[in-house]
């Protein structure tokens, strides 16, 4: 599997986000929109949400071409990297690898979606929200290693996952600047991926598949020591991929004269 499209831009609800509302949409093939983001622009693709987001914080009418993906079909995409225990169990991976599943995206620049709550200070673009990367949820002890764990599933495929912030984040992601989007490498030629199918065997070896998505109706058969181990493995499969992996913006080329 390969990157057969370009930029995705996937939007969450930090206070951030709001910084792209007056970027071009010329810089981004499509937009995917996570919960409430798809107030912050107009011009959204694809709207991600899971089926009890409330309908009256839903957009009322869709646009064409406009789409609202439910767990029927973000579910199956997320099966296909190993399910969503393993992915972690917050949005922003649930878009991201049903972005990557279903849009092979050469970049996937990722605003909005740092995880990071800072106290006594709106923790959404709109107000107060559920911090719901920071709930206690066997799926994410280690939302570094998740972040880890997409970033390298999407470089075997070709994609770059970047973040369009330059703050504290719990994504490992490189932070770049929108305007370099165009100049990315493909990781998969850069990066060393030897440890990668170590840590994908070890979660097989687990067997710890929901088919369903709802991993929580059977957290009594999952262990958290294999979880933690499964997590550790993909922060040294990260590390193993080298720098490559992270410095991934070409040089940019000098023209003659």
């Amino acid at each position: 599997m390969t990157a057969t499209s370009g930029v995705v831009l996937v939007l969450g609800s930090a206070p951030d986000v709001i910084q792209c509302r007056d970027w071009p949409r010329s810089g981004f093939d499509t937009v995917v929109a996570i919960n409430n983001a798809w107030q912050v622009r107009m011009d959204w693709d694809y709207l991600v949400a899971p089926d009890d987001f409330p309908t009256d914080k839903r957009p009322q009418e869709l646009s064409p071409g406009q789409q609202v993906i439910g767990s029927d079909v973000y579910v199956p995409a997320n099966n296909q990297f190993g399910g969503i225990l393993y992915a972690g169990g917050t949005m922003a991976f649930t878009a991201g690898y049903w972005a990557l599943w279903a849009l092979r995206p050469r970049v996937m620049a990722f605003l909005g979606c740092d995880m990071i709550y800072a106290p006594q200070k709106a923790s959404h673009f709109y107000g107060q929200g559920r911090a719901d990367p920071l709930r206690d949820d066997i799926s994410l002890r280690n939302l570094e290693a998740k972040s880890a764990r997409l970033m390298l599933h999407a470089a075997c495929m070709g994609c770059a996952c970047v973040r369009l912030s330059n703050g504290p984040s719990r994504l490992v992601f490189p932070s770049v600047s929108r305007r370099v989007l165009g100049t990315i490498a493909d990781p998969s030629s850069q990066a060393d991926f030897g440890a990668f199918d170590a840590a994908v065997a070890l979660e097989q070896q687990f067997g710890y598949s929901v088919p369903s998505g709802r991993y929580w109706q059977e957290a009594a058969r999952f262990d958290v020591a294999h979880i933690d181990a499964v997590d550790t493995a993909w922060m040294a499969a990260l590390s193993a991929a080298g720098a490559e992996l992270l410095g991934i913006a070409k040089p940019a080329v000098q023209k003659a004269g």
